[in-house]
């Protein structure tokens, strides 16, 4: 069911929904809601774009802003991880900018072509939804999929040439803040955010098996994950001290401060596999070895 099987008679949003809903008792009022706007608009590709778009902004700035609340008032000063760093009002809104830039200018773009590339592999935006275990375990592989091509593509744009070309911009702040999460270069955008919707992609492809709703839900949690890892705040109830392998802001927080080791989005198994997570333990190890590398050299 789609745009096509409605009436393309003109008028307004809730008018469809009506007419939907009465032919369509089925559905529920969340499958009744989307169908609607993709019959009000006519236009699967202006629908989803819009749609995609405007999600975006509104879970990337409005999960941001409790984070801007909470450095801005000095609250739960106990639980940041980097109490002498707390972003001022300036460093916020120029990040803000930057961010708000990079959204329309190179990821608006790239949110316009998902519909129709997605659409060529197989990618649904009917109703009714797919089920909420199907839901669930694709995300899972997403999680997977994505940490997986975030560790190896941010691991090597801390290569010397590409971290100061492409990386370094990211690291203007080495302590992290929310907004910061998307603070980066063009390139590393796109570099990293393939992951994000390459890997749903792919999957679509391979399977021809995954719904929009599912891709949103994912990309809804990956922003929640990204800002939260860039908050600066280790709780408590932190969901690494539940998840073991989960990656979160302390494990985050370090890479900004050291610039080097837990490359990981997501887990942290790829960086303990590779000996890339940054303990003190490690750091040593590390010295070590780069002794031994420069006297093998030297002998």
């Amino acid at each position: 069911m789609n745009s096509t099987l409605f009436s393309p008679s003109p008028g307004t949003y809730w008018s469809h929904f009506e007419e939907i809903s009465k032919y369509h008792i089925r559905l529920s009022v969340a499958e009744r809601l989307w169908a609607a706007w993709y019959a009000y608009m006519q236009n699967d590709v202006l629908a989803t774009g819009i749609m995609s778009f405007v999600m975006h902004e509104v879970v990337y700035f409005g999960r941001a802003l409790p984070w801007i609340i909470v450095d801005g008032l000095g609250l739960f000063k106990q639980y940041k991880i980097q109490s002498n760093k707390v972003p001022s009002v300036r460093e916020q809104w120029d990040c803000a900018k930057l961010v708000l830039l990079s959204h329309f200018t190179v990821e608006l773009p790239q949110i316009w072509l998902f519909h129709p590339m997605a659409q060529f592999f197989g990618l649904s935006a009917t109703v009714p939804f797919p089920s909420l275990w199907t839901m669930a375990y694709q995300i899972a592989i997403f999680f997977v999929l994505e940490d997986t091509w975030h560790y190896f593509s941010h691991r090597a744009l801390h290569w010397g040439p590409l971290y100061k070309a492409i990386h370094k911009i990211h690291h203007q702040y080495s302590a992290p803040f929310g907004l910061a999460a998307e603070y980066a270069s063009p390139i590393e955008v796109m570099a990293l955010g393939f992951g994000t919707v390459g890997c749903p992609i792919l999957w679509c492809a391979l399977t021809g098996d995954l719904h929009i709703l599912t891709m949103y839900i994912w990309i809804v949690l990956r922003l929640f994950q990204a800002i939260d890892a860039h908050s600066g705040y280790e709780f408590p109830w932190s969901l690494h001290h539940f998840l073991p392998f989960w990656a979160g802001a302390d494990h985050h927080d370090v890479h900004h401060e050291k610039f080097v080791g837990n490359y990981a989005s997501s887990f942290r198994w790829w960086d303990y596999l590779l000996d890339t997570e940054y303990t003190p333990e490690a750091v040593r190890r590390w010295r070590a070895q780069k002794l031994a590398k420069t006297s093998k050299k030297k002998s």
